[in-house]
């Protein structure tokens, strides 16, 4: 079989467990098989991360960048355990590895490195695949109550917007007099800058109140922060919350057989608006993302999720500083007081005590006009309405986005170009909106941790985070294109339990961003053969999906459910490769 011919280069990013098993697959059988075409393949996984000491995430960006192209698969993000076990394995083959001088890059997760390298904002649709139902899932008459805290985070914080340029600097006088730097990052006049704080003594009794009140009406109680991004501060947190439950309170939750579980914040939500349980208490203490979760929940409870005809596009701001994905943060060593200044000026000064989580972010302006624009162009492109998502009745940091997004509509318009229909509202309404009242056919764009919450609970709704799609694209031109689930730790433990034998994974997403690069690189060479390729193979994925050929997680979602057919990996990649 003559293969076609494709001379620009396409970067591979490959991650781990399961979906590394699916993505090999899928590169075997749908590019490599098919297509005469350069291939940059980076071993992103977690294992070669801590063995290159991070550097390969350095260099898949300067690949990326040079190439233009490329796919992502998941990778896994090691907690302190599965670290340590990395680190026993990697030793025991004879590597020499250093656990105290690891680089960050080595052991937290990459992709905000890799998306601040190449300035890359995030979209997320869903596959249009025709024959699946859009969850709704059953609110009415649960019993859940979400649990914040009021004080600290953001709305506590100080932010502005700078007026001078040169070096922002973090720094800690200690109980002693002793003054020590913590942070340093350029920055330049018109920049969004932020301080947030919080207590550490009054998390805990935050937490003692929740599990009491569990006990009390005797409710399981879920926990959500985003540790893993910002292990400074959500993760202090999370310490915090998991030391009261463990002195105080497990014995007492396992004797009236009550649960507790702490998860990641976006897949937590996601699980609690799709499959709400019955009664529960869900504690989100960061206010950030506590206020907006505690009022889409309670609108849940009155109206319920309505009937979703049309599908949901987010637009992510993830370049720039990256907000509290590029943020600092860190804990208080001692009692005393923080200072932010630049050059000579003392901008603000706080007490802090010892253990109070720390988090210092900044953006760029210049990277908020590419977003508001790229968000701008994406929503006329496909006809959309776009809601932004901002706390400008106090967030200064916000108030300049917004500043942003008005000047983009009137250099469109001055340009003779129709801007498409917007709304700006808090991020709040935008959730609610985007749940329980969704419109004809909207985009909704998003800050960075929104952004990554909505967009998990979107797809959720959707039917699977294996029915959408990612793009991650800059003005540059550099466009990287993922799935957006994670690397199904569990269907990799049966995998491994059969010796290879229980192949379980939905590839419909993986396949789809094959699909969408090589798109890409089509139109870019005028290559009319490769992108009649890239369009058989979306047909023939959405084909085998239509045709009731389905994986596991997403059996009984489709609008025919007695035609359904579940098929394993081998299999369901068999179908769609017979249809192209």
């Amino acid at each position: 079989m003559k293969k076609i011919e494709v001379k620009s280069p396409l970067v591979i990013l490959h991650g781990d467990e399961m979906a590394q098993v699916a993505f090999d697959m899928i590169i075997e059988r749908f590019v490599k098989k098919y297509l005469k075409i350069p291939l940059h393949e980076m071993d992103l996984s977690a294992k070669n991360r801590l063995k290159t000491n991070g550097k390969i995430v350095t260099d898949s960006v300067e690949r990326l960048l040079e190439c233009g192209v490329g796919i992502k698969n998941a990778g896994i993000t090691v907690n302190k355990k599965q670290l340590d076990d990395l680190i026993a394995e990697l030793l025991a083959q004879g590597h020499a590895i250093d656990k105290k001088s690891l680089d960050k890059l080595a052991t937290k997760s990459p992709n905000g490195t890799i998306r601040k390298g190449i300035h890359g904002n995030i979209t997320r649709e869903d596959i249009p695949f025709n024959n699946l139902k859009q969850i709704i899932p059953q609110w009415h008459g649960k019993k859940i109550d979400v649990l914040t805290m009021e004080t600290g985070g953001l709305i506590d914080s100080f932010n502005q917007v700078s007026q001078f340029g040169g070096i922002l600097r973090l720094e800690f006088t200690d109980s002693k007099g002793k003054k020590h730097l913590l942070h340093s990052r350029p920055i330049e006049k018109g920049d969004p800058y932020l301080l947030a704080t919080n207590d550490i003594q009054q998390v805990k009794k935050w937490a003692e109140d929740l599990f009491s009140r569990a006990i009390k009406e005797g409710r399981d109680v879920y926990v959500g922060l985003k540790d893993t991004v910002m292990p400074g501060y959500d993760g202090v947190m999370k310490d915090a919350v998991e030391e009261v439950f463990k002195h105080k309170f497990a014995d007492k939750f396992n004797q009236k057989g009550l649960k507790y579980e702490y998860g990641l914040i976006d897949a937590q939500a996601a699980a609690m608006v799709v499959n709400p349980p019955d009664s529960a208490l869900w504690g989100i203490p960061d206010n950030t993302s506590g206020r907006k979760m505690y009022k889409l929940v309670n609108e849940l409870k009155e109206y319920g999720v309505p009937e979703r005809k049309h599908r949901v596009a987010i637009s992510r701001m993830s370049a720039g500083g990256g907000d509290q994905y590029g943020s600092f943060n860190t804990p208080a060593q001692d009692n005393g007081i923080l200072t932010i200044s630049i050059g000579t000026r003392t901008l603000h000064a706080r007490e802090v005590s010892a253990g109070d989580p720390i988090m210092l972010m900044s953006n760029d302006p210049k990277a908020i006009k590419d977003w508001v624009g790229q968000s701008f162009a994406d929503a006329a492109k496909k006809d959309q309405e776009i809601y932004f998502g901002l706390k400008r009745e106090y967030m200064e940091y916000d108030n300049l986005f917004s500043d942003i997004i008005n000047e983009v509509r009137d250099e469109l318009a001055e340009g003779g170009k129709t801007p498409p229909p917007l709304m700006m509202m808090t991020p709040s309404k935008q959730l609610n909106k985007m749940v329980c009242d969704p419109p004809r056919n909207a985009r909704y764009a998003a800050l960075n941790l929104d952004g990554d919450i909505f967009s998990d609970i979107t797809a959720a709704l959707g039917g699977s985070l294996a029915t959408a799609s990612s793009i991650i694209a800059s003005k540059q031109g550099t466009m990287l294109f993922e799935a957006p689930h994670g690397t199904a730790p569990d269907l990799y433990i049966k995998y491994l339990k059969s010796n290879g034998k229980e192949v379980l994974f939905n590839p419909s997403a993986l396949l789809y961003a094959v699909a969408n690069a090589l798109e890409v690189i089509a139109e870019r060479e005028g290559n009319t053969t490769l992108l009649e390729y890239s369009e058989k193979l979306k047909n023939a994925l959405i084909a085998t999906v239509d045709d009731g050929i389905i994986t596991g997680d997403i059996k009984g979602k489709t609008t025919d459910p007695d035609k359904e057919k579940l098929v394993n990996l081998p299999a369901f990649l068999d179908e769609v490769e017979s249809r192209l």
